[in-house]
């Protein structure tokens, strides 16, 4: 189990960059009134598959490390580190992964190049905001900063 916090760590990569290049693609879309390509779902879905193995690890690693069992006793509010990880960071990923999801079909549903760039621009837009947010960067408050990568 000692392996999965480093793996979590590196994947926050790969969601960052694959959200970072769905909402390059989603502006320039909106922007230059381009047509919707298989390279825009290609990188949603690459987004969409990144987001989804982060979230299955994050999952096990709430419900493996006590982070749900400091929420279950009570003490998630007994310091900023619990209140983080416990609730904010848990809370805030999962909201994020349901936008990514629904904006991937809501996008594919578009009958529209414009109407789909724009819902993309808007539910990934969001997700991607939300994720940077949420990242224990090591530039936050030093109760909940990590390193930029952990070691195995």
């Amino acid at each position: 189990m000692d392996y999965l916090l480093p793996i979590h760590s590196i994947l926050r990569w790969a969601v960052v960059l694959f959200g970072l290049w769905t909402l390059l693609n989603a502006l320039s879309g909106v922007f230059t009134k381009r047509a919707f390509t298989p390279g825009d779902n290609r990188t949603s879905f690459f987004f969409t598959l990144s987001c989804d193995i982060q979230l299955l690890l994050g999952l096990i690693l709430y419900f493996n490390n006590s982070w749900f069992n400091i929420l279950k006793s009570g003490q998630a509010m007994a310091n900023g580190t619990n209140k983080f990880f416990a609730m904010e960071h848990a809370a805030s990923m999962i909201i994020a992964w349901i936008l990514v999801h629904v904006g991937r079909s809501v996008v594919r549903r578009g009958t529209t190049d414009a109407q789909k760039h724009k819902r993309a621009l808007i539910f990934f837009g969001i997700a991607i905001l939300l994720i940077l947010a949420m990242i224990p960067w090591p530039f936050r408050n030093p109760e909940i900063a990590r390193q930029w990568f952990r070691s195995f």
